[in-house]
């Protein structure tokens, strides 16, 4: 694994481990009136676009790093909708 893969990897960890502590907040209380919706919204389709980004480039870690932070960020999403 050269240098560019170890940093991309890191950073892809970091970045998809960001959004676990506002979920599992989320998650608990029930609580996103301080939540854009529009910020979710906006951040979702970007991650979801960065994971497409990743499949046609083959890149596995885009790939699932933007699945996770998809899913964690459709989770929040969703529950901003239901809560909000």
């Amino acid at each position: 694994m050269d240098h560019s893969t170890t940093i991309g990897s890191i950073a892809a960890f970091f970045t998809t481990i960001a959004y676990i502590p506002q979920a599992i907040k989320v998650h608990k209380t029930r609580h996103t009136k301080d939540l854009s919706i529009w910020m979710l919204g906006i951040l979702t389709s970007g991650i979801f676009l960065w994971t497409i980004y990743g499949v046609l480039m083959r890149d596995n870690i885009l790939i699932i790093a933007n699945s996770i932070s998809c899913v964690i960020s459709t989770y929040i999403l969703v529950m901003k909708v239901k809560y909000g």
